[in-house]
């Protein structure tokens, strides 16, 4: 398959199974079958891109031509890879999680659930091989756009209301931050198109890098960068599944991604430390960092409590890239996967425990860990993982954000990224330890294992945590050639 069709397809392909999903929906087995077909097929063709990326084929695909400097296209580069194939093998195994989850549930409207969720795996896609910054905007909004249904499921209240806080935060830092970033830049370097080492010229006053760099910053809401944090919160009245996606699979890996992206390809990193351009950002994602895992430890529901752990470990990706060396580039590239497939165990592990125990408050898992051995075992997996213990995958990444602060002689941030593996371990061990050390099994009715979809599924990503630790290399080479 041409790298050009295999571009198209990654866009066109989720598409056409959520038209399916529609149609089928009738009949719940062939829909989730279809589901499931059509992520195992955009797996099979985001595959078909590694090796042009890694003999360093340029493919470009454009899809529309608009303004002078400005078009709609697609492309594939180191980066927009490694967050495809992130995206694409999480999404069969969520897929898989969220059947065994809303048939355990016995949740409302799975149709629509499956087609929004394949619709904003497409705009997913858009965003990782958008070829220039004015494309890569366009997929960001419709990734808004898809999920907000998502968000909204339970049609409840309290779930419009959170929808209404998801909604505002990201449609408002987008419009008033980064559409102005976006146009001030096309007006000073007349292209938005991503090249390495940036496009602003030498003759660029550093003060304006500063600002529209700020402005980036800060417009890419899904980035979770405080203060414009509020809307993940807001949004874990979801179904676990959706949280999954929001967490792992899409929402805010977007939104560390296009940060990142900006970072090497728009501004380049001699252009931001010449200008100084990240010096105060540098502290306001280690505030970020340990303000999150603080209130983290604060909460007593799970999914709260996950959300906010969210934010801080979104926080290392915006500071590797804040930090504009080779290995804050490096380190924050491998967190986008290392953390993805450790949260991600975590909220299937969530959900599982509501599915099965009817349970959300940490409060209440004493004993617990007894009667759903496989799930609280998962959960472990996950919490190593985040925290970034050996044998687990988020040990590289954080070794590697530890070892840039200390080549950029950001000893304070180093403190930071200890101080918030510390709290780490404070807010997510302590869960599994008091689910299988503490309390009595008290023999309630009707606490069980979730259905085996779930644990398929949660078996899945907690051996991708270990198989990340010991097998890095591809990874490492994907994000070091992001890092040049």
């Amino acid at each position: 398959m041409r790298p050009e069709t295999a571009l198209i397809l990654t866009i066109v392909l989720p598409l056409v199974g959520a038209v399916l999903v529609a149609l089928t929906g009738r009949w719940p087995n062939l829909r989730e079958t279809i589901t499931l077909i059509t992520g195992v097929a955009l797996l099979a063709v985001v595959s078909t891109l590694v090796s042009p990326v890694l003999n360093g084929t340029a493919t470009e695909v454009v899809l529309a031509n608009t303004l002078p400097g400005l078009s709609i296209a697609l492309s594939i580069e180191p980066l927009g890879l490694l967050f495809a194939l992130v995206a694409a093998p999480l999404w069969i195994v969520t897929s898989v999680y969220a059947i065994g989850y809303m048939r355990g549930h016995n949740e409302q409207n799975q149709t629509r659930f499956f087609v929004a969720f394949a619709v904003a795996i497409s705009s997913t896609m858009g965003v990782a091989f958008a070829d220039n910054m004015f494309t890569l905007f366009l997929f960001y909004e419709a990734l808004t756009i898809s999920t907000y249904p998502l968000v909204t499921h339970a049609g409840t209240d309290k779930a419009r209301r959170g929808g209404r806080v998801y909604l505002g935060i990201l449609i408002s830092t987008s419009i008033l931050f980064q559409l102005l970033a976006i146009v001030w830049t096309y007006s000073v370097t007349g292209t938005l198109d991503f090249t390495q080492g940036g496009i602003f010229e030498e003759s660029t006053p550093g003060w304006l890098i500063g600002v529209l760099y700020a402005l980036f910053v800060f417009g890419i809401g899904k980035a979770a960068l405080m203060p414009f944090h509020r809307w993940l919160p807001a949004a874990m009245v979801a179904p676990t599944p959706v949280s999954a996606l929001l967490h792992a699979v899409a929402v805010v890996k977007a939104g560390v991604f296009t940060v990142l992206k900006v970072t090497v390809y728009l501004f380049g990193l001699d252009t931001i430390v010449s200008t100084g351009a990240n010096d105060w950002l540098l502290y306001v994602a280690g505030a970020t960092i340990l303000l999150a895992s603080l209130v983290a430890m604060t909460k007593d529901n799970l999914k709260a409590r996950l959300a906010y752990s969210t934010v801080s470990q979104l926080g290392y990706i915006v500071l590797g890239a804040l930090l504009a060396t080779e290995l804050g580039i490096l380190g924050g590239s491998m967190h986008i996967a290392t953390h993805a497939v450790g949260k991600i165990t975590l909220f299937f592990a969530a959900g599982a425990i509501m599915v099965g125990a009817h349970k959300t408050e940490v409060s209440e898992f004493d004993g617990l860990g007894r009667r759903m051995p496989i799930t609280f075992a998962a959960f472990t997996i996950g919490a190593l993982s985040i925290v970034g213990l050996p044998p687990f995958a988020g040990l590289w990444s954080k070794w590697y954000l530890a070892l840039a602060t200390i080549e950029a002689d950001r000893l304070l941030l180093l403190g930071v990224l200890i101080v918030s593996s510390l709290l780490n371990i404070a807010y997510l061990l302590v869960i599994p330890v008091r689910a299988f050390f503490l309390g009595t099994d008290d023999g309630s009715p009707g606490i069980k294992e979730a259905p085996r979809a779930c644990l398929i599924a949660m078996g899945v990503t907690s051996a991708g945590c270990v198989i990340l630790f010991f097998y890095p290399d591809f990874l490492y080479r994907l994000a070091g050639m992001v890092a040049g």
